[in-house]
C-alpha cells in the first residue's frame, strides 16, 4: 500500500514539474523583451465609479503620457461621490481627454461591462489600452511599451498588473506572490499559444477583437469578468501577445486585510468555473497537484517509508520550483517574496482550498 501510495506521489510531482519547466518555463527563462515603438493610435480607457480620490492622483499620470498618438476615455459609471466633478475637470484642462458619463440602467445596474461597452463605442482610435481607476502606469513610456506589441496578427496584448509593497507586510508578501504566480501561468501559456486569461488592469486590443465576439453579450449577466471572460473567448494562439518589460507595468494598492483578499480571490475563482472546459482543466490540475503534494510527502513521511527516496522527491521539487518562479519574479521585479516561497506557497494552497469551498455555498459579490 505505501509502495502505491509512493508512485502516485511520484505522478503528483511529475505533473508539477511539467508545469514548472514546460509550462511556466516558457516565460521564467524567456529572453528580455525588446520593444520597438509602433506609434498606433490609442485609446486608454479607465471605468472609475466613485474612485475620486484615486482619479485625482492617477489621470494625470496616464494624461501625461509620452505618446504621439493617443486620447484618454474617462468613463463615470454613476458615481455617488465626487467623481464626476473631477472627472469634468480633467476633460478641460486635457484636450486629448473625452468623458463618458453612465446612469443607471435598470436592464444593466452596477454592471462594469455596460459602462465599458459605452466607453468603447466612443472611442476614437483603433487599439485600446485598458487599467483600472485605482491603478497607474510605472512609467511615462506605458503606452509606448504596450502599444509596441501589437502586429498584423498580434491584436491582443496582456500586460503585468503589479501590486505596491508594503514594508513588513506578510499579507501583502501573499498577495503580491499570488499576483505573480498568476501573471507567470497566463504569460506562460499565451507563449504557448494558449493564452485564457488576462488582468483588465493592464490589457489592450484592437477594437474589432471586441465587436468579432459581440463584447460582453455572452457573459453580461455575470458582473465581473469584463478582462478575463473577454480574453477566455477572444483570445487565440495566432491573436495574442504579451508584455513584460518593467516600464509596461501598472500598479495599484493591494488589499489591507485578508477578508478583502479572500473576497477578491472568490471572484477569480468563481470566474474560472465560466471558462473553456480545456482552460478550467489546465488551472484545476495545477491546483490539485499543488494540494496533493504536501499531503502524500506528509503521509508517507509519517508513516514511515523509508525517507531517502522521500525526501529527495520533496528537495528536487521545491529546488525546480524555486527556480522557476524565481526567474519568473526576476522578470516582474517580485525578486522578495521568493524569501518565504515554501511558506507563502502553502498559505495559498489552502486559502485557494477555503476558496473553492465558500464559492460552492455562496456567490462572490460584483463591481461596486
Amino acid at each position: 500500500m505505501l509502495n502505491i501510495t509512493f508512485y502516485i506521489f511520484i505522478g503528483i510531482t511529475a505533473i508539477q514539474l511539467f508545469y514548472y519547466l514546460i509550462v511556466f518555463g516558457r516565460f521564467a527563462f524567456a529572453k528580455a523583451q525588446s520593444v520597438t515603438p509602433k506609434k498606433v493610435p490609442v485609446s486608454v480607457i479607465v471605468c472609475a465609479k466613485n474612485e475620486a480620490e484615486n482619479v485625482k492622483k492617477y489621470v494625470p499620470l496616464i494624461a501625461e503620457q509620452d505618446y504621439p498618438d493617443f486620447e484618454v476615455v474617462l468613463i463615470d459609471d454613476a458615481s455617488s461621490d465626487e467623481t464626476l466633478d473631477i472627472l469634468e475637470e480633467f476633460e478641460q484642462k486635457y484636450p486629448h481627454v473625452r468623458l463618458v458619463k453612465v446612469e443607471n440602467n435598470e436592464a444593466f445596474w452596477a454592471n462594469k461591462k455596460f459602462a465599458l461597452t459605452l466607453g468603447i463605442k466612443s472611442a476614437k482610435k483603433q487599439y485600446l489600452l485598458f487599467t483600472d481607476s485605482d491603478c497607474y502606469p510605472t512609467s511615462k513610456d506605458w503606452i509606448t511599451q504596450m502599444s509596441a506589441q501589437f502586429s498584423q496578427n498580434h491584436t491582443i496584448v496582456l500586460g503585468y498588473g503589479a501590486y505596491e509593497k508594503v514594508k513588513n507586510s506578510l499579507l501583502n508578501k501573499i498577495i503580491r506572490f499570488d499576483e505573480m504566480l498568476r501573471a507567470t501561468q497566463y504569460f506562460a501559456w499565451a507563449k504557448m499559444g494558449s493564452p485564457y486569461l488576462g488582468e483588465g488592469r493592464n490589457m489592450a486590443y484592437k477594437k474589432d477583437e471586441f465587436f468579432a465576439v459581440n463584447g460582453y453579450m455572452s457573459h453580461m449577466h455575470v458582473r465581473s469578468g469584463e478582462d478575463s471572460l473577454f480574453i477566455n473567448q477572444a483570445a487565440t494562439g495566432k491573436n495574442t501577445t504579451v508584455c513584460y518589460t518593467p516600464e509596461s507595468f501598472t500598479y495599484c494598492e493591494a488589499k489591507k486585510t485578508y477578508r478583502q483578499w479572500f473576497a477578491q480571490k472568490k471572484r477569480q475563482i468563481y470566474l474560472h468555473s465560466i471558462f473553456k472546459g480545456s482552460d478550467k482543466l489546465r488551472i484545476r490540475l495545477f491546483f490539485i497537484a499543488q494540494l496533493l503534494f504536501p499531503f502524500f510527502a506528509a503521509a508517507l513521511l509519517i508513516l514511515g517509508y523509508n525517507w531517502m527516496y522521500v525526501v529527495p522527491v520533496i528537495g528536487f521539487r521545491y529546488l525546480i520550483a524555486w527556480l522557476t518562479l524565481g526567474y519568473s519574479a526576476g522578470k516582474l521585479k517580485e525578486k522578495d517574496v521568493m524569501y518565504w516561497f515554501p511558506f507563502i506557497e502553502i498559505m495559498l494552497i489552502f486559502t485557494q482550498l477555503n476558496v473553492y469551498v465558500s464559492n460552492m455555498f455562496t456567490k462572490p459579490v460584483h463591481w461596486k
